[in-house]
């Protein structure tokens, strides 16, 4: 087992209402796009799509020192991946409903909406990405202004 799958298992059994399928594919996904000098800081999952109802849309989503990746596996062959930047986020908006949560993360290309998400989570996943994105984006702010 990889280190992403083993944290998705310990979000997965933290957050038993988040709706998620085939997390070990996913995790794999995403465990072979992490490079040698990315920490891991945070994984969870959910589905990326715009409803509650839609719900075979599942995703891996890691949260590293450099960066945010979203894995999905299809389920005969291929698979997608997402990378978002510090320097592509620009902000991040969370719905708390009746049973699960929504988190969209405006990029500069797109909008990344997650859904079925425990609602129980929500504050610690937007805790998680917040802090990265300050941290990371306060990193490039100066590295743009040096050059």
């Amino acid at each position: 087992m990889g280190k992403v799958y083993e944290k998705l298992l310990e979000f997965k059994n933290k957050y038993h209402g988040t709706v998620a399928w085939r997390i070990k594919q996913h995790a794999k996904v995403v465990e072979s796009y992490i490079n040698p000098d990315e920490e891991i800081l945070y994984t969870f999952c959910g589905q990326k799509n715009e409803t509650f109802s839609d719900i075979f849309n599942t995703y891996c989503i890691v949260v590293t020192n450099k960066r945010i990746l979203l894995g999905h596996k299809r389920l005969l062959w291929g698979s997608f991946l997402s990378s978002i930047t510090p320097d592509l986020y620009n902000d991040m908006q969370i719905y708390r409903g009746l049973f699960w949560g929504k988190i969209t993360i405006d990029t500069i290309k797109e909008k990344i909406v997650l859904t079925n998400i425990s609602k129980k989570s929500l504050d610690e996943i937007e805790t998680v990405i917040s802090e990265f994105m300050m941290e990371a984006k306060k990193k490039y702010q100066n590295v743009k202004e040096e050059q």
